[in-house]
């Protein structure tokens, strides 16, 4: 079985995303890179009930390689993430303090300066139908400039990693600093952290790993 390995992760992490809640029903969806083949979640199937089968393999361009089932709807998304940045995994998500950030706001504000780690300020992507060119196309430009995330308007989040647990990790971080700040929110007014301070929390090596090396 082509990315027998990689197929497994994708159910272990599915498990995981849903049990902690940043995913619902058959929502969310996540894939891994592997030279120039990806294994990606199937379309319309709970990530916490996969098998490795259930998970098919494409190549870049999206054609199917191998699998039983169709792919995530939000493929296309995926593939324009690869295109975009040296990644070799993503993790879309539907939680919830992700989708009131999105569907209220046009980024993330720094309220907190771990959000270096998710390679600066969570920008919102403009709202486009799911599983469109349109939306992959949106994704793509809220992640110029290395970010290793972005929310979609009226949607959920996007998360990058150099591997799948890397990923996971960041859709977990993505989804703990939108519960701050909304909650922050419901105090007062959130104190932001000015472009001086988070450059000073850089100048202390906050800042996301680099992405592994691919082979040319």
């Amino acid at each position: 079985m082509l990315l027998a390995e990689e197929r497994a992760e994708l159910c272990r992490i599915g498990r995981q995303m849903a049990a902690g809640g940043l995913v619902v029903g058959s929502a969310g969806n996540i894939s891994v890179r592997s030279g120039d083949l990806v294994a990606v979640t199937p379309g319309g199937m709970m990530l916490d009930r996969m098998s490795p089968e259930d998970c098919p393999v494409l190549d870049m361009s999206g054609r199917p390689v191998e699998g039983r089932r169709a792919p995530s709807s939000e493929t296309p998304m995926h593939l324009a993430v690869y295109e975009e940045s040296g990644a070799s995994a993503v993790v879309h998500t539907h939680s919830t303090y992700g989708a009131v950030v999105a569907s209220t706001m046009t980024e993330l504000p720094p309220i907190h300066y771990t959000t270096l780690l998710l390679g600066g300020v969570v920008r919102v992507a403009e709202y486009a139908t799911y599983g469109t060119a349109e939306l992959a196309a949106n994704v793509r430009k809220a992640l110029e400039g290395g970010r290793r995330a972005a929310l979609m308007a009226n949607h959920g989040g996007v998360t990058l990693g150099g591997d799948l647990d890397e990923a996971y990790e960041n859709a977990r971080l993505l989804e703990w600093l939108c519960g701050v700040y909304v909650r922050a929110k419901m105090i007062g007014e959130p104190r932001i952290l000015t472009e001086e301070e988070l450059a000073k929390a850089a100048e202390r090596g906050l800042r996301p790993p680099e992405y592994p090396r691919r082979e040319a």
